[in-house]
């Protein structure tokens, strides 16, 4: 597939057919294609944390979706939940701890969010549905992941094959997302 076909037909998906698993080697090939993203003066501090078991995925989706039952149905149901997860105080910094910029460390989110979008653009060229949830409770998700100090997660990717396809959502035009200064 061709790069503007997998950008124009990627979506957000959030039924996975039953019973068909993604296999380790296919996580792993996805993960190499997002180590590629750029991140902060390279410094790669995203990680991920693929969760199959069917207990562990329970446990996430019972205590730690902040009640929000859309996220607990998906997790419940995917196949395999990715769990990105950003190494702290690094982003953003200079080597004696001062910010570099007035972002401060949001850049941590930035490069998170563009190794999670490698990964799923990668994931659908290969078949993989994925769907990013924002609505958890970091806290408790670092808990139950036994996370060490200074780990974040910073999204969670559901990732499946898709039990359909569904239509592109509506989106805005480029003349309302651009403008020429």
């Amino acid at each position: 597939m061709e790069f503007n076909q997998t950008v124009m037909a990627r979506r957000s998906l959030r039924a996975y057919e039953e019973g068909k698993t993604v296999e380790k080697a296919q996580i792993e090939e996805l993960i190499r294609f997002a180590q590629m993203a750029p991140s902060w003066k390279n410094s790669q501090t995203v990680r991920y944390i693929a969760v199959e078991d069917a207990a562990l995925k329970e446990r996430i989706a019972t205590e730690a979706t902040m009640n929000f039952i859309h996220n607990k149905d998906i997790i419940s149901a995917c196949p395999v939940l990715i769990v990105v997860v950003t190494k702290t105080g690094i982003c953003g910094y200079e080597k004696d701890g001062s910010y570099t910029t007035s972002k401060k460390d949001k850049w941590e989110m930035f490069d998170a969010g563009i190794a999670s979008q490698t990964f799923m653009l990668a994931a659908h060229e290969y078949g993989v549905g994925t769907v990013t949830l924002g609505i958890f409770d970091e806290e408790i998700l670092g808990k139950i992941l036994e996370l060490p100090e200074g780990d974040n997660v910073s999204a969670l990717l559901a990732a499946g094959y898709p039990e359909s396809a569904p239509a592109a959502p509506k989106k805005k035009s480029v003349e309302e997302l651009l403008s020429w200064r």
